[in-house]
């Protein structure tokens, strides 16, 4: 293609935020190392996210941005010896696409319709076909447009420590999870409030999944979360595990492997579950599935379909407050849960009564174990 060269040696990628983006761009980093085997690639990150990176295969190197402006600034000097011959912004704001042409590097590669003025900080501007477009497959817009198009479907290639899955096996049979107990990893949180599904969904739909003996349920999350969780947890009248603040994201990729399912609001973990082949059933409001829904066909997306979802606004402005997400029934839900255990463990499976007697509330209406 006219104004690319027919290999790169030195090669930044720029996605510093949030989880669920980088996420998405792990197939352009599959892309890139394909056509380039023997390049150098480093990926620009926000710090809080660099572990999320830990597991990404075809990674030379991750190249942390502390926070603030002056983070960024303080990268500028170091940026420009590196001598990159290829910078790709998957960002696309200005202090991305300022990073990109500190740099210094000939070829800088954006999006056409990049935000904020970045894409006249580019060399090359790739355009969008359509906003409806998932995320995934619109960051290998770039990848193919200097020659790095995926030979098959999108690939997210990590590999799992061995200690990673040491210590996840560790938590799991710590909360009383035998190896092979099917259990349900559950995200009840979400960066935006209009994104959540009512704790009270989320309780009765817990209650139920442990009351039929279908698997154990774990809350996850990180610190930040807490509130969501202990508002779900408080309307439970059985007793979840909770890991909340008990896994960084760099753990994330071995606990959701081992988890039968996740259930979660459209947020970072879903992306990460999908990207491991976990079966995902994902509760959609404000967004749009269609940009950033579970990536592949294993998955179950479930939304209420009333007319103003999806609106990508952080703030509700419906007659009836986030009827997007209250109208989505916890029966509805419940009931996907059954039909994608099915799938992906075949019918007629069942958990230990042992289990069961310890998660129900005791008759002063405690969550004390019940012996």
């Amino acid at each position: 293609m006219a104004g690319f060269m027919s290999d790169y040696q030195r090669i930044l990628l720029i996605k510093p935020s949030s989880l669920g983006d980088i996420i998405h761009a792990l197939p352009t980093l599959a892309a890139l190392r394909d056509r380039f085997p023997s390049a150098h690639i480093t990926w620009l990150v926000k710090r809080r996210w660099a572990g999320a990176l830990a597991a990404a295969d075809g990674l030379d190197r991750v190249w942390p941005i502390e926070p603030g402006l002056m983070g960024w600034l303080r990268l500028m000097p170091g940026l420009r010896e590196e001598s990159f011959d290829l910078v790709i912004d998957l960002q696309g704001l200005f202090r991305s696409g300022a990073m990109a042409w500190f740099t210094g590097c000939r070829t800088r590669v954006g999006f056409a319709n990049a935000r904020e003025g970045s894409r006249f900080l580019y060399t090359q501007r790739i355009p969008v076909p359509t906003l409806d477009m998932h995320a995934v497959d619109r960051y290998l817009l770039l990848a193919t447009a200097v020659g790095a198009a995926p030979k098959g479907d999108p690939e997210f290639r990590t590999r799992l420590a061995a200690g990673d899955r040491d210590r996840i096996a560790h938590l799991l049979s710590s909360s009383g999870v035998a190896p092979g107990t099917p259990w349900i990893a559950m995200h009840v949180s979400a960066r935006w409030d209009t994104k959540r599904w009512p704790p009270e969904h989320f309780a009765a739909t817990a209650d139920a999944i442990q009351d039929e003996r279908l698997a154990r349920v774990a809350l996850i999350g990180g610190p930040d979360d807490r509130a969501a969780v202990d508002a779900v947890i408080s309307r439970m009248q059985t007793a979840a595990i909770n890991f909340t603040g008990q896994t960084s994201p760099e753990l994330l990729p071995a606990l959701l492997t081992s988890a039968s399912l996740l259930l979660t609001n459209d947020s970072g973990p879903m992306h990460i579950a999908a990207a491991m082949n976990t079966p995902v059933i994902a509760l959609f409001g404000p967004t749009s599935p269609l940009r950033t829904g579970p990536y592949g066909s294993a998955h179950r997306v479930l939304t209420s379909g009333v007319p103003c979802s999806p609106c990508f606004s952080r703030t509700c402005r419906n007659a009836m407050p986030l009827e997007c997400l209250t109208a989505i029934d916890p029966k509805t839900v419940i009931e996907a849960v059954r039909e994608q255990l099915k799938k992906a463990r075949g019918s007629g499976f069942e958990v230990e009564e042992e289990w069961l007697k310890k998660v129900r509330r005791s008759s002063f209406g405690d969550r004390r174990l019940v012996e």
